[in-house]
């Protein structure tokens, strides 16, 4: 019978050691390294599990969703890490790639080193 004591989402990266490297030290994530991929271990309790895949392509959906209480603070440190916010038509989005929705919360998006979409948000 399916339960849902155990839990988890999953998706595929092109490099394995890059992404730990990201989740790691970029992101500040807990990961641990298992035969068939990570683990990466959330502040929730919860988990995700990130594999291999050598015919990967990216999602094109946000695959991860960060919630924070400054979204403009924690896009500054992603920023200065490296890493640029991305751009998406149909969003007004400030000078520092943040949405300010009427009905959302402040939202900016950027994408691991598989391409996959990752989003940093405001939560309550």
């Amino acid at each position: 019978m399916v339960s849902t004591s155990n839990v988890f989402s999953s998706f595929s990266v092109n490099d394995l050691d890059a992404a730990q490297t990201f989740y790691a030290d970029v992101l500040g994530l807990e990961v641990d390294r298992t035969p068939m991929g990570l683990e990466l271990r959330l502040g929730s309790g919860g988990h995700v599990f990130v594999y291999p895949k050598k015919n990967h392509v990216a999602a094109s959906f946000t695959v991860l969703n960060f919630g924070v209480d400054d979204v403009e603070a924690a896009v500054d440190e992603l920023v200065a890490k490296g890493l640029q916010p991305e751009r998406y038509v149909g969003f007004d989005q400030d000078a520092k790639g943040i949405a300010h929705g009427p009905d959302g919360p402040a939202i900016a998006w950027f994408k691991d080193p598989a391409r996959n979409v990752l989003a940093i948000l405001s939560t309550p």
